[in-house]
């Protein structure tokens, strides 16, 4: 599955900050069957690039599987290496940007700027994280709309909520990621399915 396809089934990506290789299948099949088509698992979590592995192994053709906090080329390299797509960051790293360009994966760079956005834009990114979204509104995605190139995408990424994503959407938001709100290591897959349920729902209905 490609990532654009992925963003217009479900413009949620579910950041798995924590998740273990041990119990990373069963929680990506829970927020599969919600209706989450894309997933991040942050490189500061316990065994990373095996998670990864497993999870682009177990979805191949069902679900765009990445990483999270990618700040290195040699990140990237790894990234490609387990079966990765997207190469999602915190910053703005040209370098970084380059490599998952080089390597066919999508880079999802952090801004927070007009500066910053224009300079990932710059460096082949077609798709940008805004982060942290709660320490900016909605009105931020509307002023970088009128001046960004209309191919671009921008995801909100940090306080965002089944209440108020109609207004980040309307603003011109592609997609969100959505990470302790959806998984925090320890939580029972029950309680995962009930959010992403939640979401996906809230999703739907301001997609309208």
């Amino acid at each position: 599955m490609k990532l654009d396809q992925a963003l217009e089934a479900c413009g949620i990506i579910a950041i798995l900050r924590g998740v273990t290789p041990d119990e990373v299948i069963a929680v990506a099949q829970t927020l599969y069957d919600a209706g989450i088509r894309i997933v991040e698992v942050p490189l500061n979590s316990p065994e990373p690039f095996v998670s990864i592995e497993r999870l682009a192994k177990a979805f191949a053709d069902k679900m765009v599987v990445g990483a999270g906090t990618v700040l290195s080329a040699q990140d990237v390299n790894l990234l490609k290496e387990h079966g990765g797509q997207i190469s999602v960051s915190p910053d703005c790293n040209s370098e970084v940007i380059a490599r998952a360009l080089a390597v066919g994966l999508d880079p999802l760079p952090g801004v927070f700027t007009p500066t910053e956005a224009f300079a990932a834009i710059r460096a082949g990114a077609k798709h940008l994280k805004l982060f942290p979204a709660e320490a900016a509104s909605p009105l931020t995605i509307k002023a970088w709309k009128a001046v960004l190139p209309k191919h671009v995408r921008v995801h909100a990424v940090g306080g965002v909520t089944p209440d108020n994503m109609k207004e980040w959407l309307s603003a011109g938001a592609s997609g969100f990621g959505i990470g302790s709100a959806l998984y925090k290591q320890g939580m029972a897959l029950s309680k995962i399915s009930e959010s992403a349920h939640t979401l996906v729902s809230a999703w739907k209905r301001a997609k309208g």
